[in-house]
C-alpha cells in the first residue's frame, strides 16, 4: 500500500517537474538566442552603453566586437566633432597617429536601421566598402545618411541605451583643427575601455 501511494507521489509530482525541465532545456538549446549585444564605452567624459543589433547588421556588429575583444579601441578617441550632427572615434590614438585596422566590411546600410538620434553607424570613405574600426553616434536624426535608391548610406548597427548625458557633453565640446584635421575637440575625450557586458 505504502508503494502504491509513493509511485502515485511520483507521478503526480515528480513527472510533470520532469516534463517542464526536459521543455525548458530544449527551448533553451534549439531557439535562437538573442540577437542584441551590449557594449560599455568608457570615456573621461563618462559612460556609454551601446545595444547591438546583429540580426539586421551580422556583419558590421561582427566586425565590431572583433574590434572590442582584441582591445583596439582602448585609448583611442572621439576625434571628430560636430556639433548637432554627430560625433566619431574608434580609429586615432591621442597623438593623432591613425591605427592600423583590419580590412574593410561589405556595406550593410539596407538594413531597416536609421540613422536617428542616439543611433551607432560606421564611418567610411566615399567608398561604401570601406568601413573598418571608425564609428560614430548621431547627435540628431540623420536622414540623410540613410540608404535609399541612388545613395548607398551608412550602416546604422546599433543603439545608445545609456549615457545620453555623455553622448550630448561630447557633442557639445568646442573643436579646433589637430594635424590637419578640422573638428577635433580642444580637450581630449579618451576611450579608456571598450567592453562587452
Amino acid at each position: 500500500m505504502k508503494v502504491a501511494i509513493k509511485k502515485s507521489i511520483l507521478k503526480k509530482i515528480l513527472y510533470p517537474f520532469l516534463i517542464v525541465l526536459a521543455l525548458g532545456i530544449i527551448i533553451f538549446l534549439f531557439l535562437p538566442q538573442s540577437a542584441q549585444h551590449k557594449v560599455l564605452i568608457e570615456t573621461n567624459y563618462g559612460k556609454i552603453t551601446l545595444q547591438l543589433d546583429s540580426s539586421k547588421a551580422p556583419i558590421t556588429v561582427k566586425n565590431f566586437e572583433d574590434y572590442v575583444k582584441s582591445g583596439f579601441y582602448d585609448g583611442t578617441v572621439f576625434h571628430r566633432i560636430i556639433k548637432g550632427f554627430m560625433v566619431q572615434g574608434g580609429g586615432f590614438a591621442i597623438d593623432g597617429t591613425q591605427k592600423q585596422t583590419n580590412v574593410p566590411i561589405v556595406l550593410e546600410s539596407n538594413n531597416g536601421l536609421k540613422n536617428i538620434r542616439y543611433s551607432i553607424a560606421m564611418a567610411r570613405t566615399n567608398d561604401p566598402n570601406s568601413a573598418t574600426s571608425q564609428f560614430f553616434i548621431n547627435a540628431v536624426d540623420n536622414s540623410f545618411l540613410n540608404y535609399n535608391a541612388g545613395n548607398p548610406g551608412y550602416a546604422v548597427f546599433g543603439r545608445v541605451i545609456d549615457g545620453f548625458e555623455t553622448v550630448d557633453k561630447i557633442e557639445n565640446l568646442q573643436t579646433e583643427t589637430k594635424n590637419g584635421m578640422s573638428d577635433w575637440p580642444t580637450e581630449e575625450v579618451i576611450i579608456q575601455k571598450v567592453s562587452l557586458i
